[in-house]
């Protein structure tokens, strides 16, 4: 399940859906984009209306990002309006039955959390965050697997007070090239793949008239997605430069282009920028839309794969810098080939199918313990005394099945506790007696069972390094 915000997230499902292929347990796989199922206006709305406002309105993504990225900000139920235009992709979970579902985007993520909690939903369900910095959004009170882009966000969601045995750092799923890999040519001067994005950005234009004042020798290809009017404006104005340039719209020959480029000059979305470290092509930066390309970029400069440059005056000066030091394009393309995770889309499914049966439920109590705690700059694993965070593990199975505060384990074991201070969960025997969130609880962890034994361990488990 994904959401058509840009090409991304679906490009993230189709690797998913690719990797599913080579799987011999896995009999079906359907493939759902919640915005086409939804209403025209829903669908203008979050997918046009986004990127009208990166075009017009940049400072308010950024805000938009910063005000939701705090953990569990967003808390409760799905609004409404979402609920209605959700009941086609509920009607379609219930017609395919799934044994397990991914998600590659939050706005099914958080509908999927909901089912759980309802006990509408009897799948494992996987949340699979697209961009290197994990962003709050993504966190909902049910799921069965994390999975985030690199190791700091395993750190960051394990000190927030998540399981570890909950989260995996995989990397962000990408498709697999059909065929053997293209050979970069040595002999050849750098070929640099200048990409306007799917929907063709008009920032390409500056960036081609920038490398026609460049000095180094190199070729370009230039990719300019949907857009036909900037392919045609790049191709008048590079009808000068000889056979140096060339021009496409819209191609699927993507996977080979990147094999076969030295330099990617673009912005560095989630997907992109994972193929491009796939393929060891280091990348120019150019761009980046404020919030997660921004954090993206700082990522893979950290990493030494990519360089940014702010200002289009001086895009072909910077990629002069890079082709012009001896040895710097090939310690970026090593860089970039460390930084790649080509099979995190098979890492996925292993984690997943692999994984826990029952879902972690974080219950509203532990949810607003998180969001306080990060408020004041703490981690929730620092947390002492009722507020601490308490797991509740399954006995036979091992897996953290919830996360609670310390004093609401206690109204648990009022209830639930057994003779040798264990717990065993059970179907109420008068339901309606029962608070909502233990309602809720028990309905998404027993699901066909009558009882479950747990055992509670906690305060949760302090800060550590991420396996491996």
């Amino acid at each position: 399940m994904s959401a058509g915000v840009g090409s991304g997230h679906n490009s993230a499902a189709a690797a998913v859906h690719q990797a599913c292929a080579a799987r011999t347990d896995i009999a079906e796989v359907q493939v759902l984009d919640v915005l086409q199922v939804s209403s025209v206006l829903y669908r203008a709305l979050l997918g046009k209306g986004y990127f009208v406002l990166v075009e017009g309105l940049p400072w308010l993504v950024e805000w938009g990002y910063d005000i939701s990225n705090p953990p569990f900000r967003r808390r409760g139920p799905i609004d409404p309006w979402t609920r209605v235009n959700a009941s086609p992709v509920i009607s379609a979970i219930k017609r395919f039955r799934p044994t397990a579902i991914v998600s590659t985007h939050f706005l099914p993520a958080q509908l999927l959390a909901s089912l759980l909690l309802r006990g509408v939903v009897d799948a494992k369900t996987a949340v699979v965050t697209t961009d290197y910095d994990f962003q709050g959004l993504w966190l909902s009170g049910a799921f069965h697997m994390i999975f985030v882009a690199r190791e700091e966000g395993w750190v960051e969601l394990t000190a927030l007070g998540l399981p570890p045995d909950r989260v995996m750092a995989t990397g962000i799923p990408i498709s697999k090239p059909v065929g053997p890999a293209p050979v970069r040519d040595r002999n050849k001067p750098p070929m640099l793949l200048i990409s306007a994005g799917a929907t063709g950005g008009d920032y390409a234009f500056s960036v081609v008239r920038q490398t026609m004042h460049m000095r180094s020798e190199f070729t370009a290809t230039v990719v300019c997605g949907n857009n036909d009017v900037l392919r045609q404006r790049i191709e008048k104005l590079v009808a000068t430069a000889g056979d140096r340039y060339r021009v496409l719209g819209f191609t699927t020959e993507m996977p080979q282009l990147l094999g076969r480029a030295d330099l990617f000059v673009g912005k560095p979305g989630g997907l992109s920028a994972s193929e491009c470290m796939a393929a060891g092509l280091p990348m120019v930066l150019v761009n980046p839309i404020p919030g997660q390309e921004v954090r993206n970029g700082d990522y893979l400069m950290e990493q030494g794969a990519a360089v940014r440059c702010n200002s289009p005056a001086t895009i072909g000066w910077k990629i002069d810098e890079v082709l012009r030091e001896p040895g710097r394009l090939q310690r970026m393309q090593e860089a970039a080939r460390r930084t790649g995770r080509p099979d995190a889309a098979a890492d996925v499914l292993s984690g997943l199918l692999g994984g826990p049966s029952r879902p972690l439920v974080v219950t509203r109590a532990a949810q607003r313990t998180v969001l306080a705690a990060s408020e004041q700059r703490f981690v929730a694993t620092d947390l002492t005394g009722p507020s601490s965070l308490v797991r509740l593990v399954d006995r036979a199975a091992g897996s953290t099945v919830a996360l609670l505060p310390a004093e609401e384990l206690s109204d648990l074991q009022k209830r639930y506790a057994t003779p040798d201070s264990g717990l065993v969960l059970r179907r109420g025997q008068a339901p309606l007696l029962l608070g909502w969130e233990e309602r809720r609880l028990l309905r998404a962890l027993l699901r066909g069972d009558t009882a479950l034994p747990v055992r509670a361990v906690g305060p949760s488990a302090p800060f550590r390094l991420p396996p491996g």
